[in-house]
């Protein structure tokens, strides 16, 4: 396995550079070796903060329009999905320019209501394990390719970071807002 180094700020549109950010912070504070470790250890993490939360709390929403914490945690899988998705592509040296994603289009058809947690953090954890072996797979050729998703430049590389840092955002998200 390489070490997937920070991308630099050229590798990734900037709106993206707040997940990396965050999860160049998250590596420092835990002292951790390196972002798949961080891949790793969130797992953990949501183990830990989820693990008493009853069914009852999924329909919640912190505020009048916002997701309800159902809601919010099919995103995370979603988004990781298409992040990862765009990351193959990428990685495999595909230079055929990826649509963006319409993130509010897709929550109301995520049916996440219907849903119980336990169901909903099990397909989190399976999309996670996808994409550690995907993660895992690559060297160092495959995480420089470089592709267009949204239309703009992004490497392969900086998806990585952006997949840890999207999801650590959520994290702290559903903890400071979802289960209070």
């Amino acid at each position: 396995m390489t070490l997937i180094a920070r991308p630099t700020a050229d590798e990734h549109a900037p709106y993206y550079g707040t997940y990396i950010d965050s999860a160049a912070r998250t590596l420092d504070e835990r002292g951790l070796p390196g972002i798949v470790a961080l891949l790793e250890a969130q797992r953990g993490d949501w183990d830990a903060l989820m693990a008493d939360v009853p069914d009852s709390q999924a329909g919640y929403a912190y505020a009048p329009g916002k997701w309800t914490l159902a809601e919010s945690l099919v995103h995370v899988s979603d988004t990781e999905r298409v992040f990862a998705y765009r990351l193959l592509r990428i990685a495999r040296g595909d230079r055929t320019p990826l649509p963006g994603f319409e993130q509010d289009e897709w929550v109301p058809t995520s049916r996440a209501a219907n849903r119980s947690l336990a169901n909903i953090m099990a397909e989190m954890f399976a999309v996670r394990e996808a994409t550690l072996a995907l993660v895992r797979s690559l060297d160092g050729e495959a995480v420089a390719q470089r592709g267009v998703a949204s239309g703009k430049e992004v490497s392969a590389r900086a998806l990585v970071w952006m997949i840890a840092g999207h999801m650590g955002h959520h994290l702290g998200l559903t903890r400071e807002k979802y289960l209070i």
